[in-house]
């Protein structure tokens, strides 16, 4: 009997799987959306370098292009994005006995547009903001270019999971 229950069982398995559909992700990202358009992010931040606002953009679409097999398009993707550079600030955060900053503190803050056209309760504006730290002993000249790639990192990846991510 426990053969001939163990044979059904082998049977019916494959007939089952078959008709069952598993939609799985790495990352966590999922979505209908077969383009996105990114458009530019000017600075309105004093201090940002004049970069900035190129480097920024160019990791978004970069994220897009490496996480998602969502086409780019210039203009009028099913995704959109647009918004602005907000700030950029440099300012100690660790103070020393000697009243001196043993850590400085890179933040960098963007203010994002988002429009799902498939689906807009997806679409949000909201303000992304991260930060480095990096040793006082260091000018922030020495280390901003790996500072803002760092930060550049985190920003897209945030934005990329609040637009597209099932978290």
């Amino acid at each position: 009997m426990k053969r001939f229950f163990t044979a059904i069982m082998l049977l019916c398995i494959p007939v089952l799987l078959q008709n069952c559909k598993v939609n799985y992700s790495f990352t966590g990202i999922s979505t209908d959306a077969e383009t996105v358009s990114i458009q530019y992010f000017p600075s309105v931040a004093p201090l940002a370098p004049p970069t900035y606002s190129q480097a920024f953009t160019e990791s978004l679409k970069d994220i897009f292009l490496q996480q998602t097999n969502i086409a780019l398009v210039e203009n009028n993707g099913e995704l959109q994005f647009e918004g602005e550079i907000v700030g950029y600030n440099n300012a100690p955060v660790a103070v020393q006995g000697n009243e001196q900053a043993a850590l400085n503190r890179l933040t960098i803050t963007v203010n994002v547009r988002f429009t799902n056209t498939l689906n807009e309760e997806d679409n949000f504006e909201k303000r992304f903001s991260k930060f480095e730290d990096y040793e006082s002993t260091a000018s922030l000249k020495q280390v901003e270019d790996q500072l803002i790639e760092d930060i550049n990192r985190q920003l897209t990846q945030d934005i990329l999971q609040n637009a597209i991510g099932n978290w």
